[in-house]
């Protein structure tokens, strides 16, 4: 939301010269009833604060290209009404500030320049040229123009005041993504802790004691079931050692690079699989970025790892302006995605829906491009902003 602490003070000088300008107009009115002046200057005078309020009305329906027109108009008609009733000159002030708000450079001061020699030859007309109808105009032009510089230097300060908050409030919601991307990764490693000193440590357990009831009675009649149970427990430690590694993914201090490089060499090295990375382009990612990109690149290749049987996996990581684009390839069994979308319950569907369902937060795509028998790829496309 905006923060513009000194828009009442702009509104109360615009209302301050409204009223400026409807008393002046009132008494040049007064004068022409109280005098013997033409018809036609009354008929000046209301077309006169007509156009004003028609001006007032353009500027709150956002039209302000026509402002330098309406001032024509405006300026044109008072000239017409100075030379018929003096007091008309006393308008000149409030138009001095309309001249320097809405004529472009110096146009504004020259025109004030103008009006004020317009006003100075009218009040000669009408009375001779005297000290006094020079000096009034003069001095108001002076002053009218120390405003109006000081009320540009004002806005100026506001305009700055104004991208200043706004560079705050960015940073702020910039701390907040972080602190709380911060929290989620704190919350991830507390998990990853627990389970590891719950879950992990009990079905450990678990399989050391039923091997050694293997080795104890290897011929006994429950020997089958106590090596599936032993089997199951491995299983269940091998997906639990899984989760804890998904959860305390490989530092990010180094940026997202390094944490692929030490990912795809210690996953190469443990599932004996050919790995090859390449990262281009300048790779200054948001925290969320970094973090979804390697989940995404971990669970794929836990995928790979399960399903796949492939000889070599591919890892390209490339960003090319505010795209940030992540490439997983691998020439194993393949599938078919359109029937593992339908198999909700496989686990291969899952990791791959779990995969979309974390690019989709960040309003990104994730492409499966796979066949049975001729590999998988798996492209994530991220928007993550300029470098």
């Amino acid at each position: 939301m905006p923060h513009r602490t000194l828009a009442p003070v702009f509104a109360g000088l615009r209302a301050g010269l409204h009223v400026l300008f409807g008393g002046l107009l009132a008494l040049v009115v007064v004068r022409v009833l109280l005098t013997n002046a033409p018809v036609i200057a009354l008929l000046l005078a209301g077309v006169l604060g007509v156009l004003y309020l028609a001006g007032i009305a353009l500027s709150r329906a956002g039209r302000a290209g026509a402002g330098v027109a309406w001032l024509a108009a405006l300026t044109v008609v008072w000239a017409a009404l100075v030379w018929l009733v003096p007091e008309a000159a006393y308008l000149v002030f409030p138009l001095f500030f309309l001249y320097l708000h809405l004529l472009p450079g110096a146009a504004g001061p020259v025109a004030v320049v103008a009006t004020t020699a317009l006003t100075i030859a009218a009040f000669a007309v009408h009375g001779g040229l005297t000290v006094g109808g020079v000096v009034g105009p003069v001095v108001g032009a002076g002053v009218a123009l120390l405003i109006g510089l000081g009320y540009a230097a004002l806005e100026r300060r506001a305009a700055e005041r104004e991208a200043l908050m706004s560079e705050l409030i960015a940073t702020r919601d910039r701390l907040a993504a972080a602190e709380r991307e911060q929290g989620v990764l704190a919350e991830r490693a507390r998990l990853a802790r627990e389970i590891h000193d719950t879950v992990a440590q009990g079905l450990s357990s678990i399989q050391m004691l039923l091997y050694a009831a293997e080795r104890a009675d290897a011929t006994g009649p429950g020997i089958g079931h106590v090596r599936l149970a032993r089997r199951a427990a491995a299983d269940g430690l091998a997906e639990t050692r899984r989760f804890i590694r998904e959860l305390t993914p490989p530092s990010l201090d180094s940026g997202l690079g390094a944490a692929l490089d030490r990912l795809a060499e210690g996953w190469g090295a443990r599932e004996g699989v050919a790995v090859t990375l390449e990262v281009s382009g300048e790779l200054s990612l948001p925290m969320d970025a970094q973090t979804a990109l390697l989940r995404v690149a971990q669970g794929a290749l836990a995928n790979v790892a399960q399903h796949a049987r492939a000889g070599r996996v591919g890892i390209r990581l490339d960003r090319s302006g505010d795209t940030v684009r992540l490439e997983i390839t691998d020439d194993g069994a393949g599938f078919d995605p359109r029937a593992a979308e339908r198999t909700a319950s496989a686990t291969d569907s899952f990791g791959l829906r779990a995969m979309s369902e974390r690019v989709d937060q960040l309003d990104g795509r994730l492409d499966v491009v796979s066949a049975p028998g001729a590999g998988t790829t798996i492209t994530v496309t991220l928007p993550v902003g300029a470098p």
